[in-house]
């Protein structure tokens, strides 16, 4: 495999997003191999499907980010929480097990499949997908994941298991990001929770020109 997989991926199940009346739901079918789903995050496209269900490949309009030079909402008593201490952060300590615990106890269902997990643990045996976990006392307390390509992470999902694990988690990536001179972090569609952390919406088009912008920087890593 090349060191950019998603140029061996030559046919797509999807229409470009940038297509003037391109709706969010851009295809259906393919495959989560990594030179499909790769080419999908370069192209602004993540599949989100449940048990069951066909693969479907979605690009929303709006787009849902986060500015990593403006940062996170931190709150005063949260704040207060990262320096006690009482949390430490970790980088791709249990990344399947983060994976697995953003799919549990979520009353629409889950679209974490074991397909899913498949997929995107090769990915991140491949060096494209990452987790930040936040532990106190020993014990997991929360975590994210995501999809790094060049200077563009895609936050896929978030949980706790502790008050404020996940909110210490996503607080070290922001971090761990603007320390490599990351440009783009994307949360795909906006939620009342990521709202409050600082997330906000922009046009598709804007953001897949964003995205090809960080996409230009090469030479920024992960790890």
């Amino acid at each position: 495999m090349s060191e950019k997989p998603w140029e061996d991926c030559r046919e797509v199940p999807w229409v470009s997003p940038r297509l003037p009346d391109a709706p969010p739901l851009v295809g259906v079918g393919g495959n989560l191999q990594p030179p499909m789903l790769l080419r999908a995050y370069t192209e602004g496209i993540f599949p989100w499907f449940s048990e069951g269900d066909p693969l479907y490949w979605w690009s929303p309009e709006p787009r849902a980010i986060f500015d990593l030079h403006a940062g996170m909402y931190i709150s005063k008593r949260l704040a207060r929480t990262i320096r006690s201490g009482k949390f430490q952060t970790t980088v791709n300590r249990e990344f399947e097990t983060v994976m697995r615990s953003c799919g549990e106890n979520r009353d629409e269902g889950t679209w974490v499949t074991a397909e899913m997990l498949r997929a995107y643990a090769t990915l991140h045996r491949l060096g494209f997908a990452h987790s930040v976990e936040a532990w106190q006392d020993g014990e997991l307390a929360g975590g994210v994941y995501g999809v790094a390509i060049n200077g563009f992470f895609a936050a896929e999902s978030m949980f706790f298991r502790r008050t404020d694990g996940s909110k210490v988690a996503l607080a070290a990536l922001f971090e761990h990001l603007r320390e490599r001179g990351y440009l783009l972090l994307d949360t795909q569609m906006l939620t009342e929770h990521t709202e409050s952390l600082g997330g906000f919406n922009i046009h598709r088009k804007t953001y897949l020109d964003l995205l090809d912008h960080a996409l230009e920087y090469d030479d920024v890593t992960f790890v």
